[in-house]
């Protein structure tokens, strides 16, 4: 990425791609068709970079493989800045904690691993969130409205005066905390009413719209609900749905097969909205 802002950054690929599409990069051992994690992230890039505005590696599926994981993590993001230079690439991590512990979180994510944005989780409060803030040209993910069943356990509870859903007022937080326009939001597309009334509360934030694919979130109400009013700043990520799209040989080719029809699926929606590709 350049000098930009990073909603610059990410505005320029999208237009540029004519793309919303992130994909998600989430080696699972048992699910891919190669045993090397790099490899297969490679190949995975290699079909798809043309499609897509952004990658999402997930920090769990690297963890989880120990230190040669994290060694094909920091091996992923070399490799999409040769491959493909412009695509925003996002921290999958939802990291938040007390304050001298985010500011680690942050440095270890943005100085060390070199990503572009990451998700973070601002249930400790603005303390926790203001060192990842702090890097003003990094997006900051911000979990609201989580894609997860569960998700109405905690993010549904009304708070306030008048009482509004814990999502909503995470949301108007997040538009108070935008000093160096850099804050962005999650909202599942499985929740795509919520979805509307967050982008409605921030009609200039990206959002971060996981969900569409093997969640089954509703694809053209996501889109709909999700974009600003000129149809940009969404970013829909398709995770297993896109790199487990065959379990062959041929699993690049249908990863590339899958990237494609999503994209050109949500760019019917824009058309149909009037926020089509210029």
């Amino acid at each position: 990425m350049s000098e930009r802002s990073f909603v610059q950054s990410l505005n320029a690929v999208c237009e540029s791609h004519r793309s919303l599409v992130c994909v998600g990069l989430d080696p699972d051992p048992a699910r891919m068709p190669v045993s090397d994690v790099l490899e297969f992230n490679k190949a995975i890039i290699d079909a798809t970079h043309d499609l897509v505005c952004a990658y999402k590696p997930n920090f769990a599926f690297y963890e989880a493989l120990g230190i040669p994981g994290l060694q094909a993590l920091e091996g992923t993001v070399e490799y999409i800045r040769k491959c493909a230079p412009d695509a925003v690439v996002i921290a999958d991590a939802k990291r938040g904690d007390i304050g001298n512990t985010s500011r680690a979180y942050a440095r270890a994510l943005f100085d060390v691993f070199g990503f572009d944005a990451a998700t973070v989780s601002p249930y400790l409060g603005e303390d926790s969130v203001r060192p990842f803030l702090e890097y003003a040209d990094k997006g900051i993910f911000m979990l609201c409205r989580t894609s997860n069943p569960g998700a109405k356990d905690l993010q549904d509870l009304p708070v306030g005066q008048p009482p509004e859903p814990l999502y909503m007022h995470v949301a108007r937080m997040a538009k108070r905390w935008n000093t160096h326009g850099n804050v962005c939001l999650v909202v599942g597309a499985t929740y795509p009413e919520e979805l509307g009334r967050v982008r409605r509360i921030c009609p200039d934030i990206p959002i971060l719209v996981p969900g569409v694919g093997a969640q089954a979130g509703d694809l053209a109400a996501a889109v709909r609900n999700g974009v600003d009013a000129r149809g940009r700043l969404a970013v829909v990520n398709s995770s297993r749905g896109i790199i487990y799209a065959s379990g062959g040989s041929d699993y690049a080719r249908a990863a590339r097969k899958a990237a494609e029809s999503l994209r050109d699926s949500i760019n019917a929606v824009l058309e149909r909205e009037g926020k089509g590709w210029s």
